[in-house]
């Protein structure tokens, strides 16, 4: 494969998803992104997504009903996805490696890594209610 060639744009993408911590959705990239690139589409900027989290730059997350939401942080965590609001929340926690061993012990192949989000409802949303 050849190498990839360099887009100020995607840079873009990748700062301003490392300077975040809220884990925006490709509307909140795009709407952010074209103050400096007033040209830049909703395509551009879906595709650039899909390059870097398949790159794995940064981290795609599924909410389940909500938009999907983007991480720049791509040391190993676990979030929070809010059922309610589809607020992804970092959780900062004990380390829980040892899901590998329990996953592995009944598993004739080879596990390299593992994803875990938790779901229910924020405090915010618990907090409105």
């Amino acid at each position: 494969m050849a190498a990839l060639k360099y887009s100020r744009q995607r840079e873009s993408i990748k700062e301003f998803l490392a300077a975040r911590t809220d884990h925006p959705t490709a509307d909140t990239v795009y709407t952010n992104l074209r103050k400096t690139f007033p040209n830049i589409s909703l395509g551009t900027v879906y595709r650039n997504l899909s390059l870097l989290s398949d790159m794995g730059e940064i981290i795609k997350i599924s909410t389940g009903d909500g938009a999907d939401r983007f991480d720049g942080r791509t040391a190993p965590h676990n979030h929070f996805v809010c059922r309610q609001c589809h607020r992804v929340i970092d959780l900062n926690m004990e380390n829980i490696d040892s899901i590998m061993d329990v996953a592995g012990k009944n598993f004739a192949g080879s596990i390299d890594h593992y994803v875990v989000n938790f779901y229910g409802v924020c405090g915010d949303c618990i907090t409105k209610s």
